[in-house]
């Protein structure tokens, strides 16, 4: 193989990665990291390979690419979504174009701006909120999907886009019923902001408060604890937010004199911030406080106590988004809203009420 034969497919190969990411080192994009885009110019070094920016630009002008809008990009409950989303791109000879939304940005006004500059003929808004963006929405030109977006603008009619989710209010309502099953009673929810009815985190207080309801228990509003009244942030899920909120609630009179046996975070990263504000305040777990997460992050294996949490399939939920955008881009499909169970599974964080 000669440095005339070389593609960019090869480069890839050698590389152990994909050919957006290729093209992504390439272009000096910043949505790569640093590790991966050493060794691919490293491998381009190597080898010879002179790209040909002439078919770059032909390949632009055809169009044969999709965004992928992301928001929370450090998230790392979105890092195995985005491998199998952009397997499944290439498989079908696309390149996938991964941005990240910044805190405060536009995204809708992001993708409209891709649309216009890099041709692309779909839209993928992973994460994030747009609740207020329906009227920009229906100027996009492209076919688009929300997948694992909280909240969706109400003025949008749904048979205009796909989207691919769990049943917020569902898995919520599972978690706590399991939790009253085994005996709590007072069960806290750590959850994100009071101001967005649609959001992630009030879909999970509205299954938290079902299951009360349905067991024929009170809610104490005093345990649903709101990030945004803490926390002045856009980026509510993170373990330092976490464990500000636990450390002042620990912190509370009323809780010391009654506290809380059980505690819910709406997500897992919330949970293992959690987790070191009760440790800190001398709670041990799950002896004193049962916790769960959500999402089903890998390394809530690797946390000491296992955490009990709601695993999301992240992987079929990921290769579907990519399935429902592409038919309705080839025009073989139309417009699917598709919810995905999740499941919940029991690990070392949580006993019954009681137990140590």
């Amino acid at each position: 193989m000669t440095k005339e034969t070389i593609t960019i497919k090869d480069i890839a190969r050698m590389c152990g990665c994909g050919v957006s990411t290729v093209s992504r080192a390439l272009n000096n994009h910043t949505d790569i990291n640093p590790d991966t885009k050493e060794a691919i110019l490293k491998c381009i070094k190597e080898t010879g390979f002179v790209p040909n920016s002439m078919a770059r630009g032909l390949k632009r002008t055809e169009t044969k690419a999709i965004a992928v809008l992301i928001k929370g990009i450090t998230n790392p409950f979105f890092t195995g979504m985005i491998k199998v989303i952009e397997a499944e791109v290439e498989r079908r000879d696309y390149e996938m174009i991964l941005h990240s939304i910044e805190s405060g940005s536009d995204g809708v006004e992001v993708a409209a701006e891709l649309v216009r500059e890099k041709k692309v003929q779909g839209i993928i808004f992973l994460g994030g909120r747009f609740e207020d963006s329906g009227d920009d929405l229906k100027k996009l030109q492209v076919p688009y999907i929300f997948s694992t977006v909280g909240t969706k603008p109400e003025n949008l009619d749904k048979s205009m886009y796909s989207s691919v989710a769990v049943d917020d209010v569902a898995e919520s309502y599972k978690i706590i019923t399991y939790l009253l099953e085994q005996g709590h009673e007072k069960i806290a929810i750590l959850t994100d902001t009071s101001m967005r009815k649609s959001s992630v985190g009030n879909l999970r207080v509205e299954g938290y408060k079902k299951a009360f309801f349905d067991k024929g228990k009170e809610v104490d509003e005093s345990l649903i604890f709101y990030i945004s009244d803490y926390v002045e942030t856009d980026e509510f899920f993170s373990l330092k937010n976490a464990y500000t909120v636990i450390k002042e609630k620990l912190m509370d009179e009323r809780f010391a004199q009654d506290r809380f046996t059980a505690l819910f975070c709406i997500s897992d990263l919330l949970a293992i911030g959690a987790m070191k504000a009760i440790r800190e305040a001398g709670l041990s777990i799950p002896g004193d406080m049962s916790v769960i997460g959500f999402d089903g992050l890998e390394m809530m294996d690797y946390v000491s106590p296992t955490v009990t949490t709601l695993v999301q399939p992240t992987a079929l939920m990921a290769k579907a988004t990519v399935e429902l955008l592409f038919d309705v881009m080839t025009g073989q499909g139309g417009n699917e809203h598709l919810v995905f169970p999740g499941e919940l599974m029991i690990k070392e964080s949580t006993v019954h009420c009681g137990d140590g």
